[in-house]
């Protein structure tokens, strides 16, 4: 009897486990309802293909940069689901401890920082090395995103205090020095002050010193009418004008002697760089030889390309740094104008479902984390395939989910996690918009 009974529980006891499944698993699926799959698929196909290439950048037998780019694309997509389910708000919470690590690690890196490539970046735990740099992009976002969520963007105090608190780590980062990363900080603040509704004389006026300094050694009738422009500006977007204006005139002026202090701080080797790309066949075996080669590289691939694992400059390894900075030159080789346009219609397409996903997220911290992401995703492919072709210098800023570099990687993942959150939790501002 007791038998009997056990046996006709059976079958209810297994349905009920499945169904128990079923409803675990649906939950699952609805948790993620409002992900943006096509964002996520663009993101795999990507980071797919960067492994593939840079596998064909590698001498035969030995893969492990691919082995390890796909290993570190499983971990980050695993931390993009995370995220995605894990409410983007509770940064709110602790922006300020995120904002104080990472600045810690910044400090750690120049006490005990392990130096690569001319650059004290890294730092090594259980024996891999870690670039907090990388991470800091992250976490400024995250930062002046809370600062501005609340805040009126046309006040003069918040700009300062985006300005300030961006400095800190902007410093650090630059005194590595790691002038690709701290170019980036700059996109970051331009773009999230943009999204936050400041005036864009502001934003001209922030920018300002810079085209200064560069005008003053390049054009000098260029950097006078510079100069009277940004006081213009200045007179017309900022209060108490006369101060304003001579404040404004005076930082210009004064923008070469300050040019002349950071150029200093530059290694010899960064200074080659940044004007090697104006004539690199002043030195083609020296300082030169990166751009030449992979001008060579990219127009050898003509229209349909050499084919995967058949170019030669990659195949004899010419182009030196091609799994990490120079990738654009092994897909431009070995899958042509055809390829390279293709590459870029993936980054378009990425680019405009973070521009939506800003646009519908349902309140401004979630808006300005996207664009904050967004504007890294721009500046660092903007910059990379542009020193790859000769049309600025090289930085040694990666190709997002393309390049080697497991640290660049992972933070572009985390950026794109978060991202997803917002996504995932713009349901109430949907419905109310439509």
């Amino acid at each position: 009897m007791i038998k009997l009974r056990s046996q006709s529980r059976k079958p209810s006891t297994s349905k009920s486990k499945l169904t128990y499944i079923a409803q675990q698993a649906w939950f699952l699926l609805y948790s993620w309802r409002q992900l943006d799959w096509l964002l996520l698929m663009l993101i795999v196909g990507l980071t797919t293909f960067g492994g593939f290439t840079i596998y064909s950048t590698e001498p035969p037998g030995e893969h492990s940069y691919s082995y390890q780019h796909w290993l570190v694309s499983i971990l980050g997509l695993a931390i993009v689901l995370v995220f995605s389910r894990w409410h983007y708000q509770l940064l709110l919470r602790w922006h300020w401890v995120i904002y104080a690590l990472t600045n810690i690690s910044l400090i750690a890196v120049m006490v005990t920082g392990v130096e690569a490539n001319g650059a004290q970046s890294w730092i090594n735990i259980a024996g891999f090395n870690v670039q907090p740099s990388e991470f800091a992009k992250i976490a400024i976002v995250i930062t002046l995103a809370a600062l501005l969520h609340n805040q009126d963007g046309a006040d003069l105090k918040t700009v300062v205090r985006t300005l300030i608190i961006t400095a800190l780590p902007w410093g650090l980062i630059f005194l590595q020095p790691d002038l690709g990363t701290s170019l980036v900080f700059g996109a970051i603040v331009i773009a999230m002050l943009y999204w936050a509704n400041v005036k864009t004389g502001w934003l001209i006026l922030m920018i300002s010193p810079l085209p200064s300094a560069i005008l003053y050694h390049v054009y000098l009738p260029g950097w006078l009418l510079w100069v009277l422009s940004v006081a213009g500006i200045a007179w017309l977007t900022l209060p108490n004008k006369v101060v304003s204006t001579l404040s404004a005139a005076t930082i210009n002026l004064g923008a070469v002697e300050l040019g002349n202090f950071f150029w200093n701080l530059l290694k010899d080797y960064q200074k080659a760089r940044l004007i090697m790309f104006l004539d690199p066949e002043q030195d083609p075996l020296g300082g030169g030889y990166h751009l030449i080669q992979s001008r060579i590289a990219i127009g050898a691939g003509k229209l349909w390309g050499q084919g995967w694992h058949q170019g030669t400059q990659t195949q004899l390894n010419f182009i030196p740094e091609q799994h990490t900075d120079f990738i654009f030159s092994g897909v431009g080789e070995e899958f042509g104008f055809l390829g390279c346009i293709i590459l870029l219609s993936v980054f378009w397409l990425i680019c405009i479902r973070l521009i939506w996903i800003a646009s519908t997220a349902k309140d401004n911290f979630g808006s300005l984390l996207a664009i904050g992401i967004l504007s890294i995703i721009v500046f660092q492919v903007v910059i990379n395939i542009s020193m790859t072709i000769g049309l600025a210098p090289i930085t040694g800023i990666p190709l997002p989910w393309m390049s080697y570099g497991r640290s660049s990687l992972f933070s572009n993942f985390i950026g794109i996690g978060l991202v997803e959150s917002v996504a995932n939790y713009r349901e109430q501002k949907t419905r109310n918009t439509y």
